[in-house]
């Protein structure tokens, strides 16, 4: 009779794991292969078991308390008969917590790979394979998806291993069959596979090693751990941002009459921005507070708000939001002491439970607010208030006036940064999805440290890849996500995996410092995606040296190519008849000298050159600033915008242009090199300090532009 197992009755018996046995009947169920053979309880069972078997076989004590047979004697391979599995059986059974033995056929020889899931406390389950056997931690040759994944995915997976090649076959070995592995990791971590339909019960299921060959795969070894899961607060979806960013009143929650509280700054800064909508102070006595008419609690309030700072101490937030019904739609808790830095969370679940019965949506606790130029709102002063695209979902507060005084200097725009804090009600989850929709954005930035209701925000993320630009700043990648003791997978499961798997499946331009998020979403805001194209090829020109082969290497280490130019191209440019030292291969680097010639028309003609033959997806200008003054009658940097503009106005090339300006950091060089990068920005160029910052910015866009041509491939496969 077929053996149906069940991991949520064995859950429900007081179990952490299945026996082998069992892992293999379930993984069976599924569509995984696994070796011929069975449980035997006793030597006597033997004979009749062996019965249809083929040697060699191998023998494995099946004990509830041994996770790892091998370490400690408890697997006999490649016994040749009878007699041998005997032996071997009467060798284990005096280990503890014994209950029978697994008696197989040996598994051939083959290429061995780990494939496992993990119940990831944030995203939920996860994939993984990997170069398998006993070396498996210490190789550390994976790739890592959120289920659930698809066919291309995991091929992708596959691809990404450092040990790929092995899998097509090297000095005379022999290729394995790829679509028997992919069909495994489909029926683990697919749509309906083994990970999601038991997600309940299942925190970890391990195959180690899956024996892959050219006649398909077998799962030698499997082990399943079990675990109830953790189950978070759920939270309903942001629909409608206007309260939020363009709010008709707003009422500040702990200004103090003395005008020293953050939140009497707060009433100044949103004057000084020029909010022209009706504000109101919160104050237990006071009747006005700056000049602004003041009220005991929300429900005296002469009229609703749409937003409300909050700036009380933590103790006072529950019963003061309790006073908002029919008041408040949002609320910013500012305050600490609400679960972070080590305090009670039981405030914060009296918070949530205060804005529920009162229906106010809470952002924060401990956060610093809303920036808005639209709604003319802002917990900064001297901010920029120029409205763009931009939109930024922050859990960091101080983090976020980064963002925003310094990705103004970059030339960023924003329509929008949101500060989030703890997240205990709304965080990026329920807000990605309300900034997708929102016709305003145009590129989306998120800042997070800690993804509560991750699976949620993977989920937006996955489901609306493709249709903005996103770029993601992780906080804390290198910190291991919780994980099943004594675990493969969940030891090769790091937090910093499940970000770039999110990152992947979602194209997402991961970032790894604040610099590099702000130069990717700068590029996101000036370039556009041509239609089924991602950037790969790129063209170095500027007045570089040792520069542009140190340029050549950092473009290479982030994915993008420094090809040759076509001959055409090269002999074009030879004709020009540059002074010794140009180069003009690729990178092409002439001299400010060269540049300068006939007044600059000298520049108009390499760039005329280059274009009327090469078509690179990227042209990256790089000019030494201090030097191309020094010839300022000929306005070298001017001439080559001015002609690569033209080209694309032409139609010459469709390459997407960036500038790169180097500096001495001498003040007035500064201040011109700033005149130059606003010129270039009112052209629709980004504008860099760094060649590899340039690279990584095009690499980042290039998530984008890959993302949109997978979702063309799969709507032109959906319409067949």
């Amino acid at each position: 009779m077929k053996q149906v197992i069940e991991p949520q009755a064995a859950l429900r018996d007081g179990r952490t794991s299945l026996s082998e046995v069992e892992a293999k009947a379930l993984l069976r169920e599924v569509g995984v292969a696994v070796p011929r053979g069975g449980f035997v309880a006793s030597t006597e069972a033997l004979a009749q078991h062996l019965e249809g078997l083929k040697p060699p076989y191998v023998v494995k004590v099946v004990s509830s308390s041994i996770l790892h047979k091998s370490d400690v004697g408890g697997v006999k391979l490649n016994l040749p008969d009878a007699a041998a599995v005997r032996a071997a059986m009467d060798a284990t059974a005096e280990l503890p917590g014994r209950d029978g033995w697994l008696v197989e056929e040996m598994a051939d020889a083959g290429h061995e790979l780990v494939v496992g899931g993990v119940r990831h406390p944030r995203f939920g389950p996860m994939l993984l394979v990997g170069l398998g056997g006993v070396l498996v931690e210490y190789l550390d040759d994976v790739a890592l998806r959120i289920c659930p994944i698809t066919r291309a995915d995991g091929y992708a997976m596959l691809a990404a291993l450092k040990t790929a090649p092995l899998l097509d076959g090297v000095r005379g070995r022999a290729g394995v069959d790829k679509e028997s592995i992919v069909d495994v990791l489909i029926a683990l971590g697919g749509v309906d596979g083994l990970l999601l339909r038991h997600a309940d019960a299942i925190v970890e299921c391990d195959i180690n090693p899956l024996i892959a060959s050219a006649q398909g795969v077998v799962a030698v070894d499997a082990r399943i751990l079990l675990a109830e899961p953790q189950p978070e607060r759920a939270s309903a979806r942001v629909t409608d941002l206007s309260a939020l960013l363009q709010p008709r009143a707003v009422a500040v929650a702990g200004a103090s009459t003395g005008g020293t509280a953050q939140a009497n700054q707060y009433i100044r800064n949103l004057r000084a921005f020029g909010y022209a909508g009706t504000l109101y102070a919160i104050h237990p006595r006071a009747t006005q507070i700056d000049g602004v008419a003041a009220y005991p609690d929300f429900a005296a309030l002469p009229q609703p708000v749409d937003y409300a700072y909050v700036s009380v101490a933590a103790a006072r937030c529950p019963a003061l939001l309790r006073t908002a019904a029919g008041k408040v739609t949002f609320a910013q808790v500012m305050s600490g002491g609400f679960g972070d830095a080590g305090s009670d969370r039981a405030l914060e679940h009296e918070l949530l439970d205060a804005a529920a019965s009162s229906g106010v949506r809470v952002l924060g606790p401990n956060c610093m607010g809303t920036h808005s130029p639209a709604g003319k709102l802002t917990y900064m002063s001297g901010v920029d208030p120029r409205l763009g695209g931009v939109s930024v979902i922050a859990q960091s507060g101080g983090l976020s006036t980064d963002v925003l005084r310094r990705g103004a200097q970059r030339g960023l725009k924003f329509r929008s940064l949101v500060t989030v804090g703890n997240c205990a009600d709304i965080g990026p989850a329920e807000l990605v999805e309300a900034f997708f929709d929102d016709p305003h954005t145009q590129v989306l930035g998120l800042y997070i440290e800690d993804a509560r209701r991750g699976r949620e925000m993977f989920t937006a993320l996955r489901a609306r890849r493709g249709t903005k630009p996103v770029a993601m700043l992780v906080g804390g990648m290198t910190a291991q996500g919780r994980r099943a003791a004594e675990s493969h997978t969940g030891a090769l499961a790091a937090d910093s995996r499940a970000w770039e798997a999110l990152a992947t499946q979602c194209g997402v331009a991961l970032a790894h410092t604040l610099d590099e998020f702000l130069d990717v979403m700068l590029a996101m805001q000036q370039l556009r995606p041509v239609a089924g194209r991602v950037s790969r090829n790129v063209v170095l020109f500027g007045n570089g040296g040792g520069t542009s082969v140190l340029a050549a290497d950092a473009f290479g280490r982030v994915g993008l190519d420094v090809p040759a130019l076509p001959e055409a191209s090269r002999l074009a440019l030879e004709a020009l008849d540059l002074p010794l030292g140009t180069s003009v291969a690729n990178p092409i680097d002439a001299p400010a000298m060269s540049l300068a010639r006939e007044d600059g028309a000298v520049a108009r003609r390499i760039v005329d050159g280059i274009f009327a033959h090469a078509h690179p997806d990227a042209f990256v200008i790089h000019m030494n600033v201090p030097v191309i003054l020094g010839y300022s009658h000929a306005d070298i940097l001017g001439n080559v915008m001015d002609a690569t503009v033209a080209a694309q106005a032409r139609g010459a090339t469709d390459a997407h242009v960036a500038l790169v300006l180097r500096s001495d950091g001498e003040p007035e060089i500064e201040r011109l090199k700033g005149e130059m990068r606003n010129r270039a920005l009112e052209a629709g160029i980004p504008v860099y300090n760094e060649l590899v910052d340039a690279a990584r910015a095009i690499a980042g866009f290039a998530a984008f532009e890959r993302a949109r041509v997978e979702l063309a491939e799969l709507e032109s496969s959906s319409d067949v």
